[in-house]
């Protein structure tokens, strides 16, 4: 068994890899900033590191001993503005690169996302070979891109980086998914031509798989789509969560020309542009499939909603 370093843990998918790694009998140290946050990861087993992110030496002496650091920390709001997003995202990731080597760490494992693609165009059925896309318009995507450049070009002989790239990550608590739920409640959702695009999605626990499989059998300095390996079409798998949430509001429909004026990118493409990506690299490299289908995953969210629902 070894010891893992996680940053970003007491969030959606750290929680979720912090509760992997520890049942599969690792020892678990989380990077947090708060006393709310030490007290999630103890809860779940880990013992929690206090530090800020983008100062390393206040937390790079609790990254001493382990194998791995898993990367999980970033700007989530897609929101935030570039100086945010730069501060937290690439200046974040650049100070865990930077507490991991001097630590002695041999594995660096990024947890990325398909958003370091996007610049405007749908993502159609592609592989790990779509070139990042640091000059998107969307300050979100754009340093999603030069984080994960960062990562991928860190990697040597001595220290091994990955990047794995989940889409859509859902499940039960899942911010971006109860997000949208909040939106569609106050009436600040809408389908944008119809919503009917289809699109990859991935439950939490399947992001977990691949995040794990990253750091046992990922290739040094690349990168891999995770994915349910499931499509589906966005309208259905949203009306899908939000009937469990119990959303009964009327939801709009609107044309992508009142989409463009009413609703920012990176949000605008996500609501209304097909994005299908290509898991055969983590198949072969990884042996990667999804432990979790999509029906049992609704069931988990249903249980966490409505306990005894399901």
């Amino acid at each position: 068994m070894a010891q893992t370093f996680i940053t970003g843990g007491s969030g959606f998918i750290g929680r979720s890899l912090t509760r992997r790694l520890v049942a599969d009998g690792h020892t678990v140290k989380v990077l947090v900033r708060s006393t709310a946050s030490a007290d999630v990861v103890t809860a779940l087993g880990a013992r929690p590191v206090h530090g800020e992110l983008t100062e390393p030496d206040t937390w790079r002496a609790g990254v001493e001993g382990s194998e791995v650091l898993f990367h999980l920390a970033a700007e989530t709001d897609i929101t935030a503005g570039r100086e945010r997003q730069q501060l937290v995202t690439v200046g974040g990731t650049r100070a865990a690169l930077e507490a991991a080597r001097q630590a002695g760490v041999t594995r660096f494992v990024h947890c990325g996302s398909e958003s370091a693609l996007l610049a405007g165009e749908p993502l159609i059925d592609v592989d790990e070979s779509a070139p990042l896309r640091p000059d998107s318009e969307a300050a979100y995507c754009a340093t999603k891109a030069e984080a994960e450049a960062l990562v991928l070009a860190a990697n040597t002989p001595e220290f091994a980086t990955v990047s794995i790239r989940p889409r859509f990550v859902w499940g039960p608590e899942s911010s971006l998914v109860e997000g949208l739920v909040h939106a569609a409640r106050h009436g600040e959702f809408a389908w944008i031509e119809g919503g009917r695009h289809t699109t990859d999605v991935t439950y939490v626990d399947n992001a977990v798989e691949g995040l794990v499989r990253g750091w046992l059998r990922g290739r040094p300095g690349q990168a891999y789509f995770i994915t349910d390996q499931h499509r589906v079409t966005l309208r259905e798998f949203l009306e899908e969560n939000f009937a469990i949430y119990g959303v009964d509001a009327t939801i709009p429909d609107i044309d992508a020309a009142t989409a463009a004026r009413a609703i920012p990118v990176p949000a605008r493409w996500f609501l209304e542009q097909t994005c299908t990506l290509r898991t055969d690299k983590a198949v072969a490299d990884l042996g990667y499939r999804a432990i979790v289908t999509q029906p049992d995953g609704l069931n988990a969210v249903r249980k966490a909603v409505a306990p005894g629902a399901a």
